[in-house]
This record gives C-alpha cells, structure tokens and sequence, in this order.
C-alpha cells in the first residue's frame, strides 16, 4: 500500500486526487465511494456526513455526499454519474468514523455508474497513486496525515 507523507493509499482503490475521492468496484457493476485519508486529515474531525439518498442521480464531477467539519463544508465530488443505490448509515450517525478508517467502515455510497467505461481510464489505479498525489500535497502545502 503506498503512503504519502504519513496517508495510505490502498492498492486495491481508484482515485480521483483532484478531489480526493477512492473508487471500489464491486464486482457487480457497481462502485463503493469514499474520501481518501488526505481528505479527511485536511477536513479534521468530521461532525456531519449528508449523502445523497438512495435512488437520487449524482452527475459526473457532482456531489455524492456534503461533508462537513469543524473548519469545513463542501461536496464529496463523484467522478461518475448514476445512481445512488446505497447509502453508508454508519458514516450518517457517527460521521467520524471516515477519520478513523476511511476506506473500510468511512465509505459514502454505492453507485450504480451510468458512465463507468469512460470515468475508469481517467482514474488513477492504487499501484500508481503515489507520485500524483505527493505532487498534489506539495502543490496544496499539505504537510500530511497526522
């Protein structure tokens, strides 16, 4: 697994560094969504996880999810567009367990992508992930995850 200044980056994910945003297939043609450890470490302690409900349509580059913490309120961008199919209940109640472990109890949605031939090749695989994203933290003055 690479980790970048202090962050781990699971090999087995997809991302979207720009936004910081993982990607999982499921094997069944769909996608589990999350924020990447960077992105919980620059938001800090989250208070508020708002998904999209399930059956809602997210938009490519659009929110799945607004994110919300102390110092900070935005969306959780989705690379893909489709439809929301489930919604983690866990991060809704207790929205600071993507902090603790975003990639495995963190996650956001499930989406049905409607585009995901043409969102995949635009994602950068775990196993590459290393080098954009340290030139990302340097370029934002990201010191890393604590």
């Amino acid at each position: 697994m690479p980790v970048v200044k202090g962050c781990n980056l699971p090999d087995d994910l997809l991302y979207d560094v720009e936004n910081h945003v993982w990607f999982k297939e499921m094997g069944d043609g769909n996608v589990k969504i999350g924020m990447t450890a960077v992105a919980a470490a620059l938001a800090g302690q989250l208070v508020a996880v708002t998904p999209k409900k399930a059956g809602r349509s997210v938009d490519p580059g659009k929110s799945c999810a607004t994110i919300e913490s102390g110092k900070w309120v935005g969306p959780a961008k989705s690379a893909a567009g489709g439809e929301v199919i489930e919604v983690n209940a866990a991060i809704v109640a207790k929205p600071d367990i993507a902090n603790a472990d975003p990639y495995e109890a963190g996650w956001l949605v499930i989406l049905k992508p409607s585009d995901w031939a043409n969102v995949k090749p635009a994602l950068i695989p775990g196993s590459a992930v290393a080098g954009p994203y340290e030139a990302k933290m340097n370029a934002d003055g990201f010191a890393g995850c604590a």
